[in-house]
């Protein structure tokens, strides 16, 4: 009895301090009354790796060889989050923590700057980013003298968060190695210049992907490369009136972390066209992709990189890419090639459509009136919300749009359809009657030779 007496204050002991070892830091939890107050700046810096996928570890700001997760010979990543005006942490967070970590083995170090983001004044959340950002170099600087390379380092920056990891970089006099930026914010941003906002100049390479450019994002091209999804601005799925709340709001700035959240789990790839405009995207004029070589048009998220040489070789590069309203986001592009007998010139819409058992595609190109001119080529751009490779049949239909106008309809001498960022051969088919608001369904054929 005494010897028990004895060794249980030495076993609670040992219990506590296990207990301890594993304990988890967590993101900073507010609420809207510390973001009416105001908060100031406080940096925490939460360390992830697939030994702790679910568990954050605190890590000092001056005494890296005190964080034994830590591994100096996998490369860094940092996460950087935007404005908070509620306070709360993001929704998103522990799902891209697991996506990461499941893509590489990778220091992942979340930087919590929730003191400092949480305020109902914006202007203010806009002026602790450079203190968010000096704390952050002091802390990089500080892991360079324990032989971490800034070129293994690949900063993802959310909104604000964008230009934190741009005035790190800048800091680092662009030796950080990859700094992505997920809908870098617009406002108290556009029209500064590069020093006072995320710039191409600020890492190695330097990836932007814009969902808003009309709100809270940034307009204008400031990477290596700059995807612009649906054009920038307003995202298919989003609420479209004010009614639908906060949703509102955010919905299209966020729509940037799940596109790239997407893009980590690789459910599908979504690829981007390089092109001067968003018109001459939806308008088929920007599907040649043969600069990159055999790799096609480069990947939107998290694979970008992959296209880094020839993409610093070709300057900045803006590119446009469209995407489903949900889930899988990504779409799969066709070419289409319609040659048509009718004697007077027509205009108007075309919808595809392909089926395979009871899977169908659909393609409504429907973004401006095209026009149909005898023996003319029309030359069109068809995004698939489905990728349905080897079709078994296919459907075209023709529509004006004018209800109050005679019906319209087109004879096609031929239509060809060609699959963009893929090998397989075109698929043809010949002479068919389109009646207008009419669909018209066939089985393709392999085109002829001529028709290549």
């Amino acid at each position: 009895m005494l010897l028990w007496q004895c060794l249980t204050p030495l076993l609670l002991f040992i219990y506590l301090q296990v207990c301890k070892a594993q304990e988890c830091d967590e993101f900073t939890d507010l609420n809207l009354g510390h973001a009416f107050i105001g908060t100031d700046v406080d940096v925490r810096l939460l360390l992830y790796t697939r030994e702790n996928v679910s568990c954050g570890h605190f890590m000092s700001h001056t005494n890296l060889s005190a964080q034994t997760q830590f591994n100096a010979s996998r490369t860094t990543t940092f996460l950087v989050h935007g404005y908070r005006p509620t306070g709360s942490p993001p929704g998103w967070l522990q799902n891209i923590i697991e996506q990461l970590l499941a893509r590489k083995d990778m220091n992942l170090i979340i930087v919590d700057w929730n003191y400092g983001a949480a305020n109902v004044n914006y202007l203010k959340a806009v002026e602790n980013t450079h203190k968010t950002a000096d704390n952050l170099t002091a802390f990089v600087k500080m892991i360079q003298k324990h032989g971490i390379s800034p070129s293994s380092i690949h900063m993802i920056g959310v909104s604000l968060g964008a230009h934190i990891s741009g005035f790190v970089g800048a800091s680092m006099n662009g030796s950080i190695g990859r700094i992505t930026g997920l809908d870098a914010a617009g406002p108290m941003f556009t029209g500064k210049p590069a020093d006072e906002r995320l710039d191409h100049t600020d890492a190695q390479f330097v990836d932007v992907l814009h969902t808003d450019i009309d709100a809270l994002g940034f307009r204008a091209p400031i990477g290596h490369i700059d995807f612009y999804a649906n054009g920038g601005t307003d995202q298919p799925g989003c609420p479209k009136v004010i009614f639908a709340g906060g949703s509102y709001f955010k919905c299209d700035h966020q729509r940037s972390v799940f596109l790239y959240l997407e893009s980590l789990k690789q459910t599908c790839v979504s690829r981007a066209f390089p092109c001067s405009s968003y018109q001459d995207f939806l308008d088929g004029s920007c599907v040649d992709c043969s600069q990159f070589g055999a790799a096609g048009c480069p990947a939107v998220g998290y694979d970008a990189v992959e296209w880094k040489d020839a993409l610093l070789k070709l300057g900045q590069t803006k590119s446009y890419f469209s995407t489903n309203s949900a889930s899988p986001f990504c779409t799969t592009n066709y070419k289409v090639d319609l040659l048509i007998w009718n004697k007077e010139m027509r205009w108007g819409y075309i919808t595809v459509k392909l089926r395979k058992g009871e899977n169908v595609a659909v393609a409504s190109i429907e973004h401006s009136a095209t026009k149909f001119q005898r023996f003319t080529e029309t030359k069109l751009f068809a995004q698939f919300d489905k990728d349905i490779r080897s079709a078994v049949s296919m459907s075209l239909k023709f529509t004006t749009g004018n209800a109050f106008k005679p019906k319209y309809k087109l004879r096609v001498l031929r239509v060809r359809l060609t699959p963009v960022n893929s090998t397989e051969k075109p698929l043809c088919r010949y002479d068919l009657i389109l009646e207008e608001s009419k669909e018209v369904t066939f089985k393709p054929i392999p085109c002829e030779e001529s028709d290549f």
